[in-house]
């Protein structure tokens, strides 16, 4: 196969005004602007530069390091861990909003004490309740079941033992149970950030249309499907770059070098374009409409050969970075569909028996062009529990042994028409709801399921609608990825744990066992009892296949050279405010 690639110089990098300019693209539309709502990152990227969290990853620092933001300093910590401290910086203040009436402000403790309340908020139906459920803040729980008991409105103003504003810039936590790791439960946007009550009251139930944060930047137009744009936030405090390289990182030190000192943002405008398509969006940037994209895997043989800027891309300035992801892409199984779903031992040996006929290693050699590793479990790398030595049946491709499980419980062709019934004799049909620009993937699907003599059925969706029908319960199969916000593997085991159904547990599995083990590693700090844990997880999830684990993605960014301190971090998603763009010529 044989691309051509036209290459512009790039455009400059400031508009008419003379403002810098980011542009770049996203495959999906995000799905809401309130912190509360879905955990997807999409929506992580953007918020992230709106909102700012209690404490951050340094963008620089590897191993990754996490440092206060809105906080002043890292929490305290009481001897037993279940009663922690923050107290918050002074004179940190929202950006301008017709909610404030024309005055200034400032963030204080009742802020974080009130964004905390709301997704304990039946109104909400916050997919991160059961997350924070799960820390157990003394009283919180037993508040949100006030008002769903009482069926009134959720009352912000009752005192909860574990969750005070001591003062104005000071908040304490009570929890039952020790959280050996709480900062990572404080760390990033999807964890606890300020909100304005009166920001809330004002725009209501489209407050997700509606961001006002203490971020660098704010939100200036969000057209659906199409495009999102941030602007500099004109009220931003002084900020200066300050990020810590490793020592011994040379590139990491020399950006460092480069922009310490400098006022952030340092763009005016971010610009996001909304391109579903891996041909567009790709093109889209060697035209030089793009500052940087993540390399699609059909263009890794020309772009990346070898793992290396092809000669005809470096000659234009074209750089590139790449690392392992942490995250699993996956398909879920929904539990309580009457295909796919069960916990009895014909309806797991389906599960399993597709586990075992699909591909993952044809998938990370054909469709992703080696951008991968096949995974053994959903723990990924870059967190504690993961297990790169792991070798498991999840990447075991079998086919054989998955006609056999088939043949023994039941699932026979009983009409002749070359595709298995149910062991009642009922259809069965593999509903799979997918998207256009996952094609390649149905088919390698469709190809492999043929061959178990399961018929499928690929049913087309936009994600953020997916994403709303995942979390009710409505998909019997859906292929999606899940990304770790910090270096643990919690919130991997969150994918399956009972309580977290409707958040991160879209496949509704809910075995006790399993609870429990995830309640205990929680409870433990890092070590060997806890990894034990943790693998144990992972084989009580390989038994009941409510999750088909296929990859960890290899993630490959290219960049013009106009494009400044560029760095890919794990966790820290939101780039836009350490980075730099410089004016060229085409």
């Amino acid at each position: 196969m044989t691309i051509a690639f036209a290459l512009a110089a790039g455009p400059v990098g400031a508009d008419t005004a003379g403002a810098k300019v980011l542009r770049y693209a996203i495959e999906n539309d995000i799905t809401t602007l309130d912190p509360s709502g879905y955990p997807d990152v999409y929506s992580e990227e953007v918020l992230g530069s709106i909102f700012e969290p209690l404490y951050r990853f340094d963008y620089l620092a590897r191993p990754v390091k996490v440092r206060p933001q809105l906080a002043a300093a890292l929490p305290e910590a009481s001897a037993d861990l279940r009663e922690f401290t923050v107290r918050l910086r002074h004179g940190i203040f929202y950006s301008d909003d017709p909610a404030f009436g024309g005055q200034p402000r400032e963030v204080v403790a009742a802020d974080v004490v009130y964004a905390i309340k709301r997704i304990f908020d039946p109104r909400w139906k916050s997919p991160q309740y059961p997350t924070f459920a799960a820390i157990s803040i003394t009283g919180l729980d037993a508040l949100r079941q006030r008002a769903i008991d009482g069926k009134q409105p959720f009352d912000y103003t009752r005192p909860v033992e574990g969750l005070v504003a001591l003062d104005a810039h000071t908040v304490r936590f009570r929890l039952d149970k020790p959280s050996p790791r709480f900062v990572f439960e404080l760390t990033g946007v999807l964890a606890p950030t300020a909100i304005a009550r009166e920001v809330v009251e004002r725009y209501g139930d489209a407050i997700g249309e509606h961001p006002v944060g203490t971020g660098p930047f704010v939100l200036a137009a969000w057209r659906r499907g199409s495009q999102i744009v941030l602007a500099r936030n004109p009220a931003y405090r002084d900020v200066r770059y300050d990020e810590e390289a490793t020592p011994g990182d040379t590139e990491a030190e020399a950006i460092s070098k480069a922009l310490r000192g400098r006022r952030l943002p340092m763009v005016d405008r971010v610009e996001i374009a909304i391109i579903e398509e891996d041909q567009p969006r790709w093109l889209a940037f060697l035209q030089g409409d793009m500052d940087l994209a993540a390399l699609p895997p059909t263009y890794v043989p020309v772009a990346y050969p070898g793992g290396r800027v092809a000669p005809g891309l470096a000659r234009h300035g074209l750089k590139a970075q790449s690392a392992a992801r942490p995250d699993v892409v996956y398909t879920v199984f929904n539990m309580e569909d009457p295909v796919v779903g069960g916990y009895a031992p014909a309806q797991v040996a389906l599960r399993r028996a597709i586990g075992l006929g699909y591909d993952n290693d044809e998938e990370v050699r054909t469709l992703r062009r080696g951008l991968g590793l096949a995974a053994q479990s959903i723990v990924a790398p870059w967190t504690f529990g993961y297990d790169p030595a792991l070798k498991s049946e999840m990447s075991e491709y079998d086919p054989a042994r998955a006609n056999a499980l088939l043949d023994l419980y039941g699932y026979a062709d009983r009409d002749g028409d070359g595709w298995r019934e149910r062991p009642d004799g009922a259809p069965l049909v593999l509903q799979y709801h997918t998207s256009a620009a996952l094609r390649p993937y149905n088919e390698l699907w469709e190809r492999r399921m043929t061959a178990l003599h399961l018929k499928m059925a690929f049913v087309p969706g936009l994600w953020p609608e997916q994403a709303r029908a995942a979390r009710a319960g409505k998909l019997m199969l859906w292929f999606l990825s899940w990304n770790a916000s910090v270096p643990d593997a919690e919130s991997f085991l969150r994918l399956g744990y009972g309580p977290a159904i409707g958040g991160e547990n879209l496949s509704r599995f809910n075995l006790p066992a399993f609870n429990t083990l995830y309640e205990r590693q929680a409870l433990l700090p890092d070590g060997p009892e806890r990894s034990a844990l943790i693998a144990e997880s992972n084989r009580l999830l390989l038994a009941y296949m409510p999750i088909k684990a296929h990859v960890h993605r290899v993630g490959v960014t290219m960049y013009w050279p106009r494009l400044v301190g560029y760095r890919r971090h794990p966790f820290l998603r939101s780039f836009h405010t350490f980075v730099d763009v410089t004016p060229t010529s085409r």
